[in-house]
């Protein structure tokens, strides 16, 4: 079938992707993901109203349209979902800049998705993990507890961890400085736990430069100095999946496991929901939530022990 030919819609579509790039610092992987969806209802508008059509006359229906053939094409209500957003986020800039009266895609109804949960590990099984990474299981011991005790230590992001450079450790206030969604900075406490894997591994890390005869910035490196030699999140996410396979737990753990660990582990223990908030990076409280869901059993064991009408 002969490619579409750009149209002014597919421009305009090109215009805010220029825009999410540049001044709101979104990552790859999410333009990657916000390019295909607008380039494919770009192609869905020129092919079924002309490559001329004006988005001037964009109306809901049309938006309806094009997710009912989504579904023809056998995708999930996740996956549709996941247009839409992004179809209502180009709207709500067109609105913003004037090209459109309305965001007509905010009249557009979100595909009701089912609750799944995150299956979080217990306690007792990501201490046991943690405190038991060695040469039978990790290629690095040393550099692999690290990431364990960060990612579930301090509920950092996977793309977060990467990023830390030796100069966001910040020994003397026992914090670490991490850079989240859109250039946004925080401070998360190292603790003691944490602080010790990293003296451990920062004298490995120091030797395996100088042998290299390589500088690098990166906290984490890869197992070869490869590139960079930086650690990829692709690598990190392997690396957390094989530890956790082999000292017993669910094979779908991934990085983003353990940091829902270390929101529902702080909230079973106690700690304020907007306390951990703050240390998720979470820009709403309604993210944040979402953890006390994981610990209902927790919160029913709470009220029996202590409210006066429990008994």
């Amino acid at each position: 079938m002969a490619a579409l030919t750009i149209s002014p819609i597919h421009t305009l579509a090109h215009e805010y992707m220029v825009v999410l790039s540049n001044e709101r610092a979104a990552s790859p992987h999410t333009l990657r993901a916000y390019q295909r969806e607008l380039d494919a209802f770009a192609d869905f508008l020129a092919k079924n109203y002309g490559a001329e059509f004006n988005v001037s006359n964009l109306e809901h229906p049309q938006i309806r349209a094009y997710l009912g053939t989504l579904y023809e094409r056998g995708l999930s209500k996740p996956s549709v979902a996941r247009a839409l957003a992004s179809i209502r986020s180009w709207c709500k800039w067109l609105a913003r800049t004037g090209r459109v009266e309305s965001n007509v895609a905010s009249l557009v109804t979100t595909p009701k998705l089912p609750k799944h949960l995150p299956r979080v590990p217990t306690i007792e099984q990501m201490n046991g993990v943690v405190e038991h990474i060695d040469d039978e299981i990790a290629a690095w011991p040393a550099r692999d507890t690290v990431i364990f005790e960060l990612l579930y230590g301090c509920g950092i992001r996977n793309a977060e961890l990467v990023g830390i450079d030796l100069g966001d450790i910040h020994w003397a206030n026992e914090a670490i400085l991490v850079r989240g969604k859109g250039r946004k900075q925080r401070y998360v406490p190292l603790g003691d736990a944490a602080a010790l894997a990293l003296r451990e591994y920062l004298p490995e890390r120091g030797v395996k430069l100088a042998a290299a005869q390589k500088n690098c910035e990166a906290l984490l490196l890869n197992l070869y100095l490869r590139g960079t030699g930086r650690l990829t999140t692709r690598s990190v996410g392997r690396i957390v999946k094989h530890v956790a396979i082999l000292r017993g737990l669910s094979a779908d753990v991934h990085p983003h496991t353990l940091r829902h660990a270390f929101g529902t582990h702080m909230l079973e223990e106690g700690a304020d929901l907007r306390a951990i908030q703050e240390l998720l990076g979470h820009e709403r409280l309604s993210t944040t939530q979402r953890y006390t869901q994981l610990t209902n059993s927790q919160l029913e064991k709470v009220y029996d022990r202590t409210h006066p009408r429990a008994h």
